[in-house]
């Protein structure tokens, strides 16, 4: 039986500090099975709806609730990384390869039951921890493919002939595209800086830079945040605009446009059994 994600937070902290500390996910799915011993071929080989691995997907989501915890952080692309918070818990269950085997059971408590309000309120949780590991997978990407996400992104938000030039680093433009605006068309440069800090005003400003003459706007994508001046600045009295869109709004974008998202309808059921009888 494939293990909860409670189940998996031990055996994930186990993994990296035997592996030194740190490693990349790929090296991580593929040993991480053996500390877990209720897993088997099948569990490991179960799809998601949407074609990808279950098992994989449910490591990811078990990494995002570390880092929410403080417990594993991305010290650098495309690595995990043990905090020492996370050492600290892992020390109460013993070192690694130590005290006792770590199995399903070890967390596996007793079955609650839920009413439709309760799974309502799973539903929010779940929406807030869903965001949180889709913005710190656009944290992951490479700067080359975050540029490709964002026209993606303005593709599918109805802009025409959406290119990516790839200059990313310079100050200059990542890519550009013609925005309908009744019957005018607007000529707009994008801008893409994956950036773990704030993106500041001194950013914003070369944008417009290179932007203005050519353009009517400018659109500048980050999944972190802008400081407060860099908003200040956004908007500038004969300059061209820029429009700023941190992590969050990217991540709704995503959700609204069905972009790197599958939405599955969930039917709740609330039984009616005493409502038969009212009458009686």
């Amino acid at each position: 039986m494939m293990p909860k994600q409670v189940e998996i937070e031990i055996p994930l902290l186990r993994c990296l500090e035997e592996m030194g500390g740190q490693a990349k996910p790929a090296d991580i799915y593929k040993r991480i099975s053996k500390f877990l011993p209720d897993l088997n071929e099948s569990d490991l080989a179960e799809t998601l709806a949407s074609g990808g691995n279950k098992w994989t997907n449910r490591i990811q989501w078990v990494r995002q609730r570390l880092v929410s915890k403080g417990e594993m952080a991305s010290r650098e692309h495309g690595v995990w990384a043990i905090t020492e918070k996370g050492r600290h818990r892992l020390s109460s269950f013993g070192k690694a390869g130590g005290g006792p085997q770590v199995t399903a059971q070890t967390f596996r408590g007793s079955t609650q039951d839920f009413g439709a309000d309760q799974f309502e309120e799973l539903a929010e949780d779940y929406l807030g921890a869903f965001k949180r590991k889709a913005l710190q997978k656009l944290q992951d990407l490479t700067p080359q493919q975050f540029e490709r996400f964002a026209g993606v992104l303005l593709a599918a938000y109805g802009f025409l002939e959406v290119k990516v030039t790839g200059r990313s680093g310079d100050g200059g433009i990542d890519g550009h595209g013609r925005l309908k605006v009744g019957l005018a068309t607007m000529n707009v440069a994008f801008q893409c800086k994956r950036w773990q800090g704030q993106v500041g005003r001194p950013e914003v400003d070369k944008f417009r830079g290179a932007a203005q003459g050519e353009y009517e706007q400018g659109i500048f994508f980050t999944p972190s945040d802008f400081s407060a001046q860099a908003r200040d600045a956004s908007i500038k009295k004969g300059a061209v605009p820029i429009v700023l869109v941190n992590g969050d709004a990217i991540v709704q974008l995503m959700i609204d446009k069905g972009i790197g998202v599958r939405r599955r309808p969930v039917e709740i059921y609330e039984d009616q059994i005493d409502a038969l009888f009212e009458d009686s």
